[in-house]
């Protein structure tokens, strides 16, 4: 059984020397156009709630 766990962790880990790493700067752009595009997505959602909800209260209420 710990031959098998042993086998496996050094599999892992020489697997682990394989993975291309991003650097400091790409995590930081990558990052940075994460948070624009959540902010851009916000401010649609909001606009398009409060069009629609004046809408719906102009029809359903008639003001």
């Amino acid at each position: 059984m710990t031959n098998k766990i042993k086998s496996f962790l050094h599999a892992v880990k020489a697997e682990m020397k394989k993975v291309s790493w991003p650097t400091r700067k790409e995590i930081v752009h990558s990052t940075i156009i994460v948070f624009v595009t959540i902010i851009i997505f916000a401010v649609i959602i909001g606009v398009m709630d409060t069009v629609l909800y004046q809408l719906i209260i102009r029809v359903f209420v008639g003001s």
